[in-house]
């Protein structure tokens, strides 16, 4: 018999932390108690009485001592009755639950509802549950989940101990209960860590140990993994109570398993005991076959081979469902004959030989699937070993909830049949994708990543999702992003739409808003005038709503404000060009520049007074106008464009009178013609 430890059996960071720091208030003698126990582990609870920290059930019991907060963590409310009654505080919560209780308090400020998946009566649920500033419904299976009402919009969290598999059933009912549901896996990686493991040591031993308190929840869902996969699983809390005649059992392989609460004393101890046992029976085993030997000695000759044959029958056992290595000795045309060191060789047909091009003398790995066929002859198979590693490989990944690979087989009514490493799987129509699709056909041939959602152990047949896969990791994606963004930083985007408030930019999975106003520093009637869809525009993040999910952009915050250079592009004196943009009763606006603006007094438009600004100017026209002041703090500029005209007329007036001395006047004939003289009356 063999012994394999699991090697994350026992205390968590969150347990360790806690029991450590416990018998440090020991140590120091000062009063204390727990509120509650501390873990759920009666021996550990016992130790910490007899060293003078009892627990207690309520904030009235404490009297005025140091209270030790359990890692199981309690409500606000609790919190403050022993501030009231005096006590100092030991805040010894597991930093996964603590984790799990600011979620809580963050997405509920605005009374949003807490759907909080786990048991009901679990100490972490209800003090996760006070926590909460709105509504808290507390759901443990999907059938619970689908009595709760209909809403708008809700938080999804979950016990930090409870299982993965059970977790996903129930947010599937969630997520067709609420319309923006908001999900936080708040699972302890190392509760999905210590049962991936379990699983995989119970599904290739032939006994399993675990070793934990009995009220404790996360032992007692540990003991449930590995009896799904190890009928021979016992849970104890102690090695005392490990049966002896366990161990004398015909057990090749015993895995050991601990939960979160039990101490690392209690662990190998269990161990120690196991491995004594293990001895005393090899030591039994040992003399018993030297017995045998004596015997075989002794015998006559002639009753020496029926003995013998006897002794060797009960000395090697085979049993269905064992895998054996054996050597090929003879291979026919349907069938290849294996020596497995029992009274009689196994056959093994080729149709259920997974290895090609097998020759004599080849050790092969098979399974016994009859130790007698009614002729004496032991029957194996490689194909079963094949498949129930493939079958066990994926139960494995269903648990730890990890994805899988599969190929598009079929299309069938109600959705499409996949192949998942040899196993058939089922994949409905409304999993296929989060959207409806109208062709389940195209999938078929297509290579896909799916997520195992229903397990049919009897048929060995499962239920697959690929909608799961592309919400789940469109979330994860949303989420990195998420985790990326910060205020005030410049990132690269793609705009994705326009519309007439703004436009939408893609930063790298999440979409943010630019609006009309911070895409330029002039003004637009339209973000087309800016951008287009597809373009790469780089953007700074102005600021992030996380609970609403909304991130402000601007565009015009990475060129520079023109006020700030105004006065030094526009000095007073000098004659520039702008476009009208703006009539009012006291002048126009003229567009130096987008974002930058001045102003024509009325009495400045024209060379004479006018009545109305429109008689002077249009909006749309482009204008010669003369800068008369700047004023950056006001952000006021003045401009004329009556200066210009009168500076234009001045130069026409001169070019007029200017003459060339050198060139001759001409004479004046005062003498009319006589046929133009005007006729007498």
């Amino acid at each position: 018999m063999q012994l394999e430890v699991a090697a994350h059996a026992g205390f968590c960071m969150g347990v360790r932390r806690a029991v450590n720091a416990a018998w440090n208030v020991a140590e120091s003698g000062r009063p204390a108690c727990t509120l509650g126990e501390l873990i759920h582990n009666p021996q550990v609870v016992k130790a910490l009485d007899e060293r003078g920290i009892p627990a207690v059930n309520t904030p009235e019991e404490t009297a005025g001592r140091l209270v030790l907060i359990r890692s199981h963590g309690v409500s606000p409310d609790v919190l403050e009755q022993l501030r009231n009654a005096g006590c100092d505080i030991l805040d010894l919560t597991c930093p996964f639950v603590d984790r799990l209780h600011r979620t809580v308090a963050e997405y509920s400020t605005d009374g949003t509802p807490v759907i909080l998946v786990g048991e009901r009566d679990h100490p972490e649920v209800q003090g996760t549950a006070g926590w909460a500033k709105g509504p808290v419904f507390v759901v443990a299976s999907p059938e619970d989940a689908q009595e709760l009402p209909e809403m708008e919009k809700a938080l999804a969290c979950v016990q930090t101990t409870f299982p993965m598999d059970r977790w996903l059933a129930v947010l599937e009912v969630l997520r067709r209960k609420v319309q923006r549901l908001a999900e936080q896996c708040t699972i302890c990686s190392a509760t999905a860590t210590r049962q991936q493991e379990a699983v995989e040591l119970a599904s290739r031993v032939d006994a399993m140990v675990v070793i934990g308190g009995r009220k404790s929840a996360n032992t007692h869902k540990l003991f449930e993994v590995c009896r799904r996969h190890c009928a021979n699983t016992i849970l104890v809390e102690s090695a005392a109570e490990i049966p002896h005649d366990f161990i004398q059992r015909d057990f090749m392989t015993i895995g050991v398993t601990a939960g979160a609460s039990t101490p690392d004393d209690s662990l190998k101890e269990a161990v120690t005991i196991m491995t004594d046992m293990e001895n005393k029976v090899e030591e039994q085993v040992q003399e018993t076959a030297a017995q045998v030997e004596e015997v075989k000695e002794n015998l006559e000759e002639a009753t020496k081979n029926d003995f013998m044959a006897a002794v060797d029958e009960t000395l090697v056992r085979i049993k269905p469902g064992q895998t054996v290595t054996g050597t090929v000795v003879q291979i026919t045309d349907d069938e290849v004959c294996v020596n497995i060191g029992y009274k009689s060789d196994g056959l093994i047909k080729k149709s259920d030989l997974c290895q090609e091009d097998v020759k004599l003398g080849d050790e092969i790995e098979v399974e016994v699937v009859k130790v007698n066929d009614g002729e004496g002859n032991v029957i194996l198979s490689q194909r079963n070993i094949v498949n129930r590693k493939a079958w066990e490989a994926l139960m494995a990944k269903y648990e730890a909830g990890e994805y899988v690979e599969g190929v598009g087989k079929e299309a069938v009514k109600g959705g499409l049949i996949a192949d998942v490493g040899g196993v058939r799987a089922f994949v409905p129509a409304s999993q296929i994708a989060p959207r409806y699709v109208e062709k389940i056909g195209d999938f078929v041939g297509k290579d896909m990543k799916l997520k195992i959602i229903e397990v049919d152990k009897q048929k060995k047949r499962i239920v697959c999702s690929r909608k799961a896969v592309i919400l789940e990791e469109t979330a994860a994606r949303k989420k990195e992003a998420w985790d990326r963004l910060e205020e005030g930083v410049v990132i690269h985007g793609i705009v994705r739409r326009l519309t007439d408030f703004g436009a939408f930019v893609d930063v790298g999975g999440v979409d943010g808003l630019v609006h009309i106003t911070d895409l330029s520093w002039g003004r637009i009637k339209h973000p087309s005038e800016v951008v287009k869809p597809g373009q790469e525009v780089d953007v700074q993040i102005l600021s992030l709503d996380r609970e609403r999910e909304r991130i402000q952009l601007g565009l015009k915050q990475l060129t520079p404000k023109p006020w700030d250079h105004a006065a030094e592009k526009y000095p007073v004196g000098a004659i520039v060009e702008g476009k009208v943009v703006r009539i009012t009763t006291f002048g126009a606006f003229v567009e130096l520049e987008p974002g930058l603006d001045g102003l024509v007094h009325i009495s400045q438009c024209a060379l004479t007074k006018i009545a109305k600004v429109e008689d002077a100017v249009t909006v749309g026209e482009t204008r010669r106008v003369k800068v008369l002041n700047v004023d950056t703090e006001a952000k006021r500029i003045s401009l004329s464009i009556r200066q210009v005209l009168e500076e234009e007329a001045e130069e026409v007036s001169t070019d007029d009178l200017a003459f060339d001395e050198d060139q001759p006047v001409a004479s004046v004939d005062t003498e009319a013609p006589a046929e133009e003289t005007a006729p007498e009356a």
